[in-house]
């Protein structure tokens, strides 16, 4: 059972300071002391609640993953290969996996975390919440890769607003659900942070101030490119409810 689930923001490692001050300063939380084997990880913690969100200087060009937090690490990672994940990298505190579509997770033992951040409203009275990971799978994927993740993750499975996404809701109070989207084209599988916001003309504005760039709006939705040059959106979703 998965018990609490972090977003993972990689960028390469030259960027890695920009990369934390920047995710810290648009979701309102502080980043920590680097830590890790090499520095390599940053967590953003809230006020008052516990963190998810946490940034990873990579040696490639970066991307997202989640970290998923259990009580039986290794009952998880067999349970994960027997679904058809492949193992990479094991340290005492994570695995590193890959799900058959080629998606980087990592399991990670749970400490504890039960209380999501809360919506963040800025000084503007804009409010948002990084609530959302999204799962880009090339077309030939995308069936088998949103099996993948609702068996694996034993959460309520949909299908989203528009026929290429598929959405997977996680149980009330926890942190952060997935979003299954099949790409327009065949290329490696992939993520990106979404934040849910109460009005996207706003919130674009408030991100460009802090070094985010435009790239493109969508239906319900804005492409940003973050200051280490990771892409991520702005959503219309409702910041408290996700819808």
């Amino acid at each position: 059972m998965i018990r609490w689930t972090y977003v993972v923001v990689d960028r390469p490692a030259p960027a890695a300071g920009r990369t934390a001050a920047f995710w810290g300063a648009v979701t309102g939380t502080r980043p920590s002391a680097p830590w890790g084997e090499r520095g390599e990880f940053t967590t953003l913690s809230p006020d008052g609640a516990d963190a998810c969100l946490v940034t990873q200087a990579s040696g490639g060009p970066g991307g997202a993953h989640p970290d998923f937090a259990v009580e039986d690490t290794a009952a998880f990672t067999d349970r994960a290969g027997r679904l058809g994940a492949t193992a990479g990298p094991t340290r005492p505190e994570l695995t590193a996996m890959r799900s058959p579509g080629g998606q980087a997770f990592c399991v990670v033992p749970w400490r504890g975390q039960r209380t999501r951040p809360p919506v963040l409203t800025h000084a503007t009275g804009v409010r948002s919440r990084l609530d959302q990971l999204c799962l880009d799978v090339p077309p030939a994927a995308f069936d088998a890769e949103v099996a993948f993740w609702t068996e694996l993750t034993g959460w309520d499975s949909r299908p989203g607003t528009y026929a290429e996404f598929h959405v997977l809701r996680p149980p009330l109070g926890a942190p952060v659900r997935l979003l299954v989207q099949r790409l327009d084209e065949p290329r490696a599988a992939s993520a990106h942070p979404d934040l849910a916001c109460s009005d996207l003309a706003a919130e674009r504005i408030l991100h460009e101030r802090h070094g985010a760039e435009f790239v493109r709006d969508g239906a319900m939705w804005t492409v940003m490119r973050d200051p280490a040059g990771g892409l991520y959106c702005l959503t219309g979703r409702d910041p408290v409810t996700g819808e």
